[in-house]
C-alpha cells in the first residue's frame, strides 16, 4: 500500500519492499523521495523538494538503473544543497551539459539534414529560427524554453506573416521534441500554446499562372533574354513536362533514357513520395541535346553557376518576373492542366497523372494502376505542339 508523505519516517523503504512494489502508488521513503508506479507499470524514482521557495519534484530514474541507495544518496545531497540556496536541477542540468535552443536547434537541423526533399528545405529550416527564434530563444537553455518564450517569437508575426509564424512554431516544436527524446524536459510549449494566440483566417494560397494562350509567348522571351543558357533551357524543359522546379533543377542524367524517350524521378525526389515518368516530348528530347553540351560533370542536367550544385529556385522565377510575366514557376503547371481541360479532350486521371497527383479513392486506385503513360505521352506532345505554335483547335484524343 502506498503511504503517506508526512507520516513517512527516514529510510521506510526496503530493497525487497521496492521490489514488491508493482501496484500504481506513491511509495514514500524519506527526504521527499518515494518510487512512483504508474498504471501501465512504469516506475521512477522522485523527490519531493523545496528549491528557493518553490515546490518541486525531481525525477531521479528508475529502479531498475537506480537502487534504493543510490536514490536516497542522490536525495540526501539534494536536499542539503537545496538548504544551503543552491538549486539541485541547475546543478543536474550542467552535469548534464544541456544545450541552448540556439546549439539544440542546429544539431536537429543537421540531423534533419539528410531527410529533407531538397537542400532549400533544409536551408528554411535553420534560416527561420535564426531570423525569428533565435533572437529572443537562442541563449535559453533547451530545458527553460517556456510557452511565454515561444509567444514572445510568434505574437509579432502570428497575424502578419501567418504562414512564416505557423513555420517557425513547427520548427521550434521540433527542437524541443528533440530535447524531450533526450530526457531534458518533458513538455513542448511550441505545442501548448494554440488558445494564446489569435485566430487567423485560413487563406488558400494559389500560385499565380499564366493563360496557357501566354506561355508560348513568355518562352519566346525567355529565349531571347539574356540569361543563362541552363536557365533558359530549365525553364522551358519544365513548362513541356508539367514537373515541379526541384524536380527539373535537380535532375540527373542517370534519371533520363533518350532511347525510350522517358524520364524516371525517383521517390525521393517528388512531393508524394511515389516515383514518376514522364513522357518526353520531341522538343524535349532536343532541349536535352542542349543541355548535354554544357555539362559540367557533375550529372545535372542543368547544371547552376556553382561548380557541383544545381541552378537555384530564385533563378528561374527571378527571370520570369524580370521579364515582365505576372507568374510563379509552379504556376506553369496550372497553365498546362488548365489547357488540358479547356482545349483537349483527355480525360481527368491522364491530366493528373502528368501531374503526379493521385485521383480517386483508395478503392479505386488498388484496381487502377496503370500510370496511362502511353496516352499522357501523346497529351505531352500536343502540348508541346500548342506551345511552340499557339494552336487554336481543340485537341483530340486518338486511341
Amino acid at each position: 500500500m502506498a503511504q503517506h508523505l508526512n507520516r513517512t519516517p527516514e529510510k521506510a523503504l526496503t530493497a525487497q519492499a521496492v521490489k514488491n512494489a508493482t501496484g500504481p502508488g506513491k511509495y514514500f521513503d524519506g527526504h521527499g523521495l518515494y518510487l512512483r508506479v504508474d498504471a501501465n507499470g512504469s516506475r521512477f524514482w522522485v523527490q519531493r523538494i523545496i528549491i528557493r521557495g518553490k515546490r518541486s519534484e525531481l525525477g531521479l530514474g528508475s529502479p531498475s538503473l537506480v537502487s534504493l541507495a543510490e536514490a536516497r544518496a542522490v536525495a540526501l545531497e539534494n536536499r542539503k544543497l537545496a538548504r544551503a540556496g543552491g538549486d539541485p536541477l541547475q546543478a543536474r542540468r550542467e552535469a548534464l551539459a544541456v544545450l541552448t535552443f540556439e546549439e539544440a536547434a542546429r544539431k536537429v537541423h543537421e540531423l534533419h539534414k539528410p531527410t529533407w526533399r531538397s537542400p532549400k528545405h533544409a536551408q528554411d529550416f535553420i534560416t527561420s529560427l535564426e531570423n525569428y527564434a533565435f533572437p529572443k530563444l537562442a541563449r535559453l537553455k533547451v530545458t527553460d524554453v517556456n510557452t511565454a518564450d515561444v509567444l514572445a517569437v510568434l505574437s509579432p508575426i502570428w497575424t502578419e506573416k501567418a504562414e512564416t509564424a505557423r513555420r517557425v512554431r513547427q520548427r521550434i516544436g521540433t527542437v524541443l521534441k528533440w530535447a524531450i527524446a533526450q530526457g531534458w524536459r518533458q513538455d513542448n510549449p511550441a505545442e501548448n500554446i494554440a488558445q494564446a494566440l489569435p485566430k487567423t483566417a485560413k487563406r488558400q494560397a494559389h500560385r499565380k499562372a499564366l493563360p496557357y494562350a501566354d506561355v508560348a509567348g513568355c518562352l519566346e522571351t525567355v529565349k531571347a533574354s539574356g540569361a543563362g543558357q541552363a536557365t533558359k533551357l530549365a525553364i522551358e524543359f519544365l513548362v513541356l513536362t508539367a514537373t515541379r522546379s526541384g524536380e527539373v533543377r535537380e535532375a540527373v542524367w542517370d534519371e533520363i533514357d533518350l532511347t525510350a524517350k522517358v524520364w524516371e524521378i525517383p521517390a525521393a525526389r517528388m512531393k508524394m513520395k511515389r516515383p514518376h515518368r514522364v513522357p518526353l516530348s520531341l522538343r524535349a528530347l532536343e532541349i536535352l541535346a542542349d543541355a548535354r553540351a554544357l555539362g559540367d560533370g557533375t550529372g545535372f542536367a542543368f547544371p547552376g553557376t556553382k561548380q557541383g550544385r544545381p541552378l537555384s529556385d530564385m533563378t528561374l522565377s527571378k527571370l520570369v518576373k524580370e521579364l515582365g510575366f505576372a507568374a510563379d514557376i509552379h504556376g506553369f503547371r496550372t497553365s498546362f492542366r488548365t489547357w488540358a481541360q479547356e482545349r483537349t479532350n483527355y480525360p481527368r486521371e491522364v491530366a493528373e497523372a502528368a501531374l503526379a497527383h493521385l485521383t480517386g479513392d483508395s478503392v479505386e486506385r488498388a484496381y487502377a494502376r496503370s500510370d496511362v503513360f502511353e496516352k499522357r505521352r501523346k497529351m505531352m506532345e500536343a502540348w508541346a505542339a500548342f506551345v511552340a505554335q499557339e494552336r487554336n483547335q481543340v485537341i483530340v484524343l486518338t486511341v
